[in-house]
């Protein structure tokens, strides 16, 4: 099994393995809870652990997979040119509800890390989660602080997005999906937008938008907070 496990194919088959199983109890199960995501990492965790695999032997497949975070990024695009109408009509909110998102999650960072007594290297990886994960930690790289707590905070958050948005959309009766989309996007970056896109093809292009925005934002704006 270990002879296996060192093999990069073995990295990228657990991974999509994992993932479709997550579709598929997330599709029979109905409920938010059963989130695909948080499926299949319990499952690559327990893969690991029972068979005593290294996390290294898994990374060396699954950090192929991660290189196409970008460039899936980017296919977005598309989605974004079908609503280009949309987008032309909700320019400034959009613009500005990015702003507000942007402003509303360094805040909360920034205040939680003085209520808890948190350091400054700390606060420097914590200041991005809510953005994409290349630019969180480039951000969180520039003012010292620890990228691997970046990821997780990052992660952390686009699960949080990926599983509230629509209970929150209905709790706060937001019926505007540009309205929805930018809350979204600006909050819980590409795993919260892959939700988005599940609402709506409307949500998903203004998620798609807020996350580049978003992060144009916290870039500017993070020195200001640190």
């Amino acid at each position: 099994m270990l002879e296996i496990a060192h093999s990069p194919l073995f990295g990228i088959m657990l991974s999509i393995v994992s993932f479709r199983i997550g579709l598929w109890v997330n599709k029979k199960v109905g409920h938010p809870l059963a989130n695909p995501l948080i499926i299949a990492m319990l499952i690559v965790v327990a893969v690991l652990s029972v068979f005593g695999i290294p996390l290294d032997a898994f990374e060396q497949g699954s950090s192929f997979i991660a290189m196409f975070l970008a460039p899936v990024t980017a296919v977005l695009a598309l989605t974004i040119y079908r609503q280009r109408k949309i987008l032309a009509g909700a320019f400034f909110p959009v613009l500005f509800g990015t702003l507000a998102g942007a402003l509303a999650a360094l805040s909360s960072i920034r205040f939680s890390a003085t209520l808890f007594g948190l350091n400054e290297q700390m606060i420097a990886s914590l200041l991005s989660k809510s953005v994409t994960t290349p630019i969180a930690i480039a951000i969180t790289e520039q003012f010292g602080g620890i990228p691997a707590l970046t990821i997780a905070s990052t992660v952390i958050t686009g699960l949080a997005g990926n599983l509230l948005a629509p209970v929150l959309g209905k709790v706060f009766r937001i019926k505007d999906p540009v309205a929805h989309g930018v809350g979204i996007g600006s909050c819980s970056h590409a795993l919260g937008t892959s939700k988005a896109l599940e609402l709506g093809e409307v949500q998903g292009a203004m998620s798609s938008i807020s996350i580049s925005l978003s992060a144009i934002w916290t870039v500017l704006l993070a020195p200001f907070f640190f």
